[in-house]
C-alpha cells in the first residue's frame, strides 16, 4: 500500500497561498511534489512532528535557512493545508505553527526518506550542523522493527549531543518526540552518533546493539513492565 494512501484527499487545483508553480501533470507524485517538493518543506515537517513550534524555534533548529525562505515555506504549507498558525493560549504569548492531519500523514514518507538517505550519511562533515533530535525518526523506526506495532510508549534517548524523548508504537495524535529527558519514560537508551547511523541504515539491528553494549538500556525506577520493556529486556 502506498505510504501516501493515508493522506486525506486534496483538490488538484492550486490552493490559496500556493507559492510555487505546479508541475501541471495529472500524476499523484507530481501533485505531492507541488505541495512538498520545495527545499526545506519536508525538514519543517520533521521539526513540527515534535508538536507546535514557534517561528524562532523552527529557525533555530533549521540552520542554514533564511528568515525570508522560512516564512515563505510556512505560508506555502498553510496554503497547502499541511500546517496552521495559531495563537498560544494565555498566559503564553505569540503564535505557533503545527501540523494538520494532512501534514502528519507525511510521517511514513519522512520515515522512508530517512531510511533511504541513511546509507549516504557517512561521517559528519566539518560543515554539518547536528541536533540530537534529528535521530528521532530513524530511532523510532529501529525500535519499531524490534517491538512491532503496539501500544504507544515513551523512550528517553541520550546521545553525546543531548537528550530527547520519543514516542513509539501506535502513532499518537500528539508530538512524536520532544527535547530533553522525560520523567515518565518506560526505558532509556544511551548510544552515540555512530550507533545511531548504523541503526538508521540497517547495518545494526537494535537487538544486536543492545547485546553488544553499543546501545545501553536502562529502566527508570527499575520498572520492566509492558511490551516495550519486555522486548528491550529480552533483546539484552
Amino acid at each position: 500500500m502506498s505510504t501516501l494512501s493515508g493522506m486525506p484527499s486534496h483538490a488538484s487545483q492550486p490552493s490559496p497561498g500556493r507559492t510555487r508553480r505546479s508541475y501541471d501533470q495529472f500524476c499523484a507524485t507530481a501533485r505531492a511534489l507541488d505541495s512538498v517538493g520545495d527545499r526545506w518543506t519536508l525538514l519543517i515537517v520533521r521539526e513540527l512532528l515534535a508538536g507546535p513550534r514557534r517561528y524562532t524555534d523552527l529557525h533555530a533548529d533549521l540552520p542554514g535557512v533564511s528568515t525570508d525562505v522560512l516564512a515563505a515555506r510556512l505560508k506555502h504549507m498553510e496554503g497547502e493545508g499541511l500546517a496552521e498558525r495559531r495563537r498560544q493560549p494565555r498566559p503564553a504569548s505569540g503564535h505557533v505553527y503545527e501540523l494538520t492531519e494532512r501534514g502528519r500523514a507525511l510521517l511514513p514518507v519522512l520515515t522512508a526518506l530517512a531510511s533511504w538517505g541513511a546509507p549516504a550519511l557517512g561521517a559528519p562533515r566539518p560543515t554539518d550542523a547536528v541536533r540530537a533530535h534529528w535521530w528521532a525518526l530513524p530511532l523510532r523506526d529501529a525500535v519499531g522493527r524490534l517491538t512491532g506495532a503496539g501500544a504507544a510508549a515513551l523512550i528517553e534517548v541520550v546521545l553525546p549531543e543531548g537528550a530527547f524523548h520519543l514516542r513509539v508504537g501506535d502513532a499518537p495524535d500528539g508530538p512524536l518526540y520532544g527535547e530533553g529527558p522525560a520523567d515518565d519514560a518506560e526505558a532509556r537508551l544511551e548510544l552515540d552518533t555512530e550507533a545511531c547511523a548504523a541503526l538508521a541504515d540497517g547495518s545494526l539491528a537494535l537487538a544486536d546493539g543492545i547485546r553488544a553494549g553499543t546501545v545501553r538500556v536502562t529502566f527508570p525506577d527499575g520498572g520492566r513492565e509492558g511490551p516495550l520493556a519486555h522486548a528491550l529486556d529480552t533483546a539484552g
